[in-house]
């Protein structure tokens, strides 16, 4: 366990409901830990300096396992995915396979030299950006994510939006991303949408087609912050204190596989993070990997790896990769 994740209190095992799998509809790999940015909320401690990568013969596994498998959508993340190497190479297969992809995007890296070109291979490809923008002020979303970002990510929206991203009609969907900036729950997720409708159109003329609110997780370099600033225990307390039950119903890992750059399969990509593997069945080993989709792993029914960080996706409206569970 890393240095990171060990500094933070141990997570009880027994409080949060137990939950099980139901069909599996989505793919989420995380590509690669390298990114152009190193902000504050990321609980993948992504950053310039990282060099953990998904590897051909990973990628390869990957690519029998949707050519084989009846998942739905490859969602793809990281760090920065289109940082890895063969990110077109694998965007390419999947649509030729009829999959929705998502590229979770932080917007900068359509400006960095080598990618001038990806927003127009993701609307070539007709891919799916979910991108995050975690205020519509540019003093908010400095503090949280680096100077200069908020100017060059309103300048790649503007590029998506050129090439149709976010116009009704065309096909080429636009999602935005907020986090709140501290210990605190996110915002009821339509009112926030509206507001950042207004404020990008009337300032910028950026439209998009939905605003994803999500609760920060308390762990990883987020978990550390609280640590040092005496919120921990405090944070956890409003996470339990908001729980509701109807959330349980909705959580993403019911229904999505997390995988990491190593090819193992987790329940979510926060259990990813603090390296808690997926349970399974199958003697000799300790955690599944990729090539285990493509023979007898069954996993509906199957019980889920949870936490108390768990209860970060089930507090007020909820929360998931997918945005708020319910208002």
């Amino acid at each position: 366990m890393t240095a990171m994740h060990a500094a933070l209190p141990l997570l009880d095992a027994l409080s949060f409901p137990s939950i099980r799998r139901s069909h599996l509809q989505t793919l989420q790999i995380n590509l690669t830990y390298r990114c152009n940015q190193r902000c504050l909320h990321c609980h993948v401690n992504a950053g310039p300096t990282r060099d953990e990568a998904l590897s051909d013969e990973n990628l390869a596994v990957l690519r029998e396992v949707i050519n084989a498998h009846s998942v739905q959508t490859l969602d793809l993340t990281g760090g920065a995915p289109e940082m890895h190497p063969r990110f077109r190479e694998l965007v390419v297969h999947a649509r030729r396979e009829g999959l929705r992809v998502i590229d979770r995007c932080n917007l900068t890296i359509l400006l960095e030299p080598g990618y001038e070109d990806l927003a127009e291979f993701l609307a070539e490809q007709q891919v799916e950006v979910t991108a995050s923008l975690p205020c519509y002020l540019r003093e908010n979303v400095d503090r949280q994510r680096g100077d200069g970002v908020f100017d060059a990510s309103i300048a790649g929206l503007q590029k998506l939006n050129r090439l149709g991203y976010g116009a009704e009609g065309s096909g080429l969907v636009l999602n935005l991303v907020y986090n709140p900036q501290g210990p605190n729950l996110p915002p009821p997720q339509a009112a926030l949408e509206a507001g950042y409708k207004a404020h990008l159109a009337e300032d910028f003329g950026i439209c998009f087609n939905h605003l994803l609110t999500i609760t920060n997780q308390p762990i990883a370099r987020f978990g550390s912050t609280l640590i040092s600033k005496g919120q921990f225990n405090g944070y956890m307390q409003l996470l339990r204190d908001s729980f509701r039950t109807e959330n349980l119903n909705s959580v993403m890992c019911r229904n999505l596989v997390s995988v990491d750059w190593q090819g193992y399969l987790y329940d979510c990509d926060f259990n990813q993070m603090l390296e808690l593997p997926m349970p399974i069945n199958i003697i000799g080993r300790d955690r599944a990997h990729l090539r285990d989709l493509l023979g007898p792993l069954a996993l509906e029914g199957n019980p889920i790896t949870t936490r108390d960080h768990c209860y970060a996706c089930t507090a007020g409206q909820g929360s998931s990769c997918g945005g708020a569970l319910g208002e």
